[in-house]
């Protein structure tokens, strides 16, 4: 065999070497990036399902809070256990004290929430009757509540246009090419209400599957001029002052306070000072991770049945 052939056979498997060396190299790091690739799944599925859990335990004890205030009974005001939000704290401190239980191993997690009277806010459902019809009364408290904010009258008639085409369908109506029926005021927008007006609105009013009074030992002063129907500014402000002092314990104590021409024309469907339904809210911050709950509930007695839940995911800005 002659001297370049040799070179050239060593050099030929040296290079087919190198091509397995390459080859086995790249299957264990493609091996290596799978297997760690399937672990970090596994590690944000569980702390998905553990968030997940977490959170539903809070909307739990939101719901026991509300149906021991429904057992003591009397009207629903800012000075009771449910409406004093929960801070933020470390969740380790809600835990019980158990010495074989490592809690430091883990990432550290906040939990914070608190409960929102959602009869704070004006309904508007309660500009569509349940027969399917406009409330000329509701849509007129309703224009007085948005004058107070700065959102043009117009925007009434449209909502009320709007929600009476979508119940209609519902309510065994002519069943046309009506609009959906929002189930969130962001959702105005479905029925024409521009972006500047629901931004607006947001703090004030709510959407809610049957009408409802306004309770007044929790409502805005603004509110209090929709569920009021015919109420001055000074008058509603006064009734904030009261209640700062003294809860109202039936709706005749703040009709008390009003002109009698008003009082005449408020009904008890318009303004109360007992609640039913109640947005709980739940923040779980986990590293740098934050998941957020929103549950509307109602009381049904002394049950509470969750009518909706949402999620969203986000990451903490604070960091």
């Amino acid at each position: 065999m002659t001297q370049p052939r040799l070179h050239r056979q060593r050099g030929a498997a040296l290079l087919t070497a190198m091509i397995i060396v390459t080859l086995i190299a790249t299957l264990a790091a493609s091996m290596v990036w799978q297997q760690w690739r399937a672990v970090q799944i596994e590690v944000a599925e569980r702390a998905r399902m553990q968030s997940s859990w977490i959170l539903s335990g809070a909307l739990d004890w939101a719901k026991l809070i509300l149906r021991e205030d429904a057992k003591s009974g009397g009207p629903d005001h800012l000075g009771e256990p449910w409406a004093v939000p929960l801070a933020e704290a470390r969740l380790s401190t809600f835990l019980a004290s158990d010495k074989d239980n490592n809690t430091e191993s883990g990432p550290e997690a906040f939990l914070s929430g608190s409960i929102t009277d959602v009869q704070s806010h004006y309904n508007l459902r309660n500009l569509v009757d349940n027969t399917g019809k406009i409330a000329p009364v509701e849509v007129n408290a309703l224009k007085q509540l948005l004058r107070a904010i700065n959102v043009g009258e117009g925007v009434a008639d449209r909502i009320a246009t709007g929600l009476r085409d979508a119940i209609a369908p519902l309510a065994g109506g002519n069943s046309g090419s009506g609009p959906l029926l929002p189930r969130d005021v962001s959702q105005l927008s479905w029925l024409g209400v521009d972006d500047d007006s629901i931004r607006l609105m947001k703090p004030y009013v709510t959407i809610l599957p049957v009408p409802t009074p306004v309770n007044a030992n929790t409502a805005s002063a603004e509110v209090l001029l929709a569920g009021i129907p015919g109420l001055d500014r000074g008058t509603a402000q006064r009734i904030v002052q009261t209640r700062q002092r003294n809860p109202f314990k039936s709706a005749q104590e703040v009709l008390a306070l009003v002109p009698k021409t008003v009082a005449d024309a408020t009904t008890a469907s318009q303004v109360n000072v007992a609640s039913n339904f109640f947005e709980v809210r739940g923040r779980l911050r986990l590293a740098d991770r934050v998941l957020e709950e929103s549950s509307l509930v109602e009381r049904q007695g002394t049950t509470i049945v969750t009518l909706s839940r949402q999620r969203e995911n986000s990451r903490d800005s604070s960091e």
